[in-house]
């Protein structure tokens, strides 16, 4: 595990906070075991670098001193790809914390393959508790031995050892369905059209009406 550094912010405010991102920064609260709520900013090429492999307990170097801190929380710009604000709290190492991982489901089901039906997930995050040092990158669930209908549930997961959840254990993780062509309805037949009308046929109509009433008159 890389050690990261990370530095007091000595100023606060909008417009520091832009002038830390021009500078690659990223700006960060750290909290936690009793003590002072402490502003601070890291590289931002370090954090993402990070976060992408997974980790989310970082040591790191503050006030000349290594400490644990664990990923809390992060935000995100708006387009959801840049981080621009980090919430680290501080660990010991032998410590239970309660976070969330992902769910990676692994394979093809026997259901996918061979009785056309389609892998559905219904969960993709799993939160557990376990030691600081024991987190998992991401919990990876086989799914090669499913068939259609069978439902794969949170009591069915094998977690690692140390490793324990508090979701509701018949939570859905993933299913198998069989896939249903939907049949269009054959469409009405047309109501039969009215016959058009002549509009010459109708003019004279009304001519010979008018002529007829003439007579009657005279």
């Amino acid at each position: 595990m890389a050690v990261l550094k990370i530095s007091k912010r000595e100023k606060l405010g909008t417009r520091q906070t832009r002038r830390l991102r021009l500078d690659n920064l990223v700006p960060a609260i750290v909290y936690g075991h009793g003590q002072e709520n402490q502003a601070v900013s890291l590289s931002a090429r370090d954090i993402e670098l990070a976060v992408r492999h997974g980790e989310q307990l970082l040591k790191c170097e503050l006030d000349g001193k290594e400490q644990n801190f664990l990923i809390k929380d992060m935000q995100y710009d708006y387009m959801g790809h840049t981080i621009i604000h980090v919430d680290l709290t501080r660990v010991n190492l032998d410590e239970q914390v309660d976070v969330t991982v992902p769910i990676v489901l692994r394979g093809v089901p026997v259901g996918v393959e061979s009785e056309d039906g389609a892998l559905m997930q219904q969960l993709a995050e799993l939160n557990i508790r376990c030691v600081v040092t024991n987190i998992p990158e991401e919990l990876r669930v086989p799914v090669s031995e499913m068939h259609t209908g069978d439902v794969l549930r949170v009591a069915d997961l094998e977690l690692p050892e140390g490793v324990t959840t508090g979701d509701d254990p018949e939570l859905a993780v993933a299913s198998v369905s069989v896939v249903v062509e939907e049949v269009e309805a054959p469409a009405e037949e047309a109501a039969e059209a009215p016959e058009p009308e002549v509009i010459g046929e109708k003019a004279e109509e009304e001519s010979a009406e008018g002529k007829q009433t003439d007579g009657e008159q005279a």
